[in-house]
């Protein structure tokens, strides 16, 4: 198989922002190479793959990624200047160039799985991939077992662990969860492992939807758990207890207007994938849609809102 190295040159405050709306394309094999960064700092960018800038010649800061064959490049590749030309709105993104090159190696596309180990949320969740052995279990903890495929969702950027945290805090036994861009359902799944009654998992890509029933079958939740593939809300017809919309700002801002009609009436709306600056416009949107903000969570360079409609 043959393969499309990219590399997008950008400033360093814009690593994390561009780095994210990369998985959320369905981009694995992250590297950022940054010279300006020290060792520790490398260490707790949460991504799938750092690369150590000392070892590249290059002094420039920039992303690497990789596209298939098998997919339309140039398409994708206008996808992201135009997701990079939005970011350009909230962040100093930098030049934004895309460098790319043609490789011939089928090996690289597993090499990031060395990388994702398991890990706890809130000392009882556990998120494994399924390829790793983990024996350190005790009796009251949760694991969650996760292949991402390529879709988004390992569960290790700080967006999808502050959203596995707040349904494990809001979450009460038999409620029903509503997962808005699902990527590998590990939002979903969580909450069905966690006490939820009925779980429905929502997205676009037909890649999230096939790794989400895929990862739900492997831990056993699949009775629980339902995917569609679809555009956003528009296919529920039900009224969840928590909804949960893990995605980006501006998405989350033109759902605030709609979510309210597919909560119960004390429903919990649950969103994250918020960057820092634009917090207050989510908020904003929320109120101004008849919610009330009951916690603002932030991680790093991202935050989580929970709020619930006002009666």
């Amino acid at each position: 198989m043959k393969w499309t190295q990219c590399e997008v040159y950008i400033d360093q405050e814009a690593i994390e922002a561009v780095s994210y709306m990369l998985t959320e394309q369905g981009i694995q094999g992250i590297e950022v190479i940054d010279h300006t960064l020290s060792e520790k700092d490398m260490k707790e960018i949460i991504i799938d793959y750092v690369e150590e800038g000392i070892l590249d010649n290059k002094k420039d800061t920039y992303i690497r990624f990789y596209l298939s064959d098998q997919e339309n490049v140039t398409e994708k590749l206008n996808d992201i200047n135009v997701r990079i030309e939005e970011l350009r709105k909230y962040i100093k993104v930098g030049l934004g160039k895309i460098e790319v090159s043609s490789i011939d190696d089928e090996d690289w596309a597993n090499n990031w799985k060395k990388y994702y180990k398991p890990f706890r949320i809130d000392n009882k969740i556990i998120i494994k991939p399924t390829w790793e052995n983990y024996s350190d279990v005790k009796d009251e903890d949760v694991v969650i077992e996760i292949d991402p495929g390529m879709a988004f969702g390992s569960g290790t950027h700080e967006t999808t662990s502050m959203c596995v945290s707040l349904i494990n805090k809001y979450l009460t036994e038999d409620d029903i969860v509503i997962d808005v861009g699902c990527g590998s359902g590990i939002l979903g799944i969580a909450a069905a492992k966690l006490g939820a009654k009925e779980v429905v998992c929502i997205d676009l890509d037909k890649n999230a939807v096939k790794a989400s029933k895929d990862n739900a079958e492997t831990n056993k939740v699949n009775e629980k758990v339902k995917v569609l593939n679809g555009d956003l809300l528009k296919l529920i017809d039900i009224n969840g207890n928590i909804v949960v919309a893990n995605i980006m700002a501006d998405i989350i801002i033109n759902l605030t207007s709609e979510v309210r009609k597919y909560l119960v009436s004390d429903g919990l709306f649950i969103s994250s994938g918020i960057i820092l600056d634009k917090v207050k416009d989510v908020e904003d949107a929320l109120i101004s849609s008849g919610f009330e903000i009951l916690e603002i969570r932030y991680m790093g360079e991202w935050s989580a809102i929970v709020a619930k409609p006002v009666t």
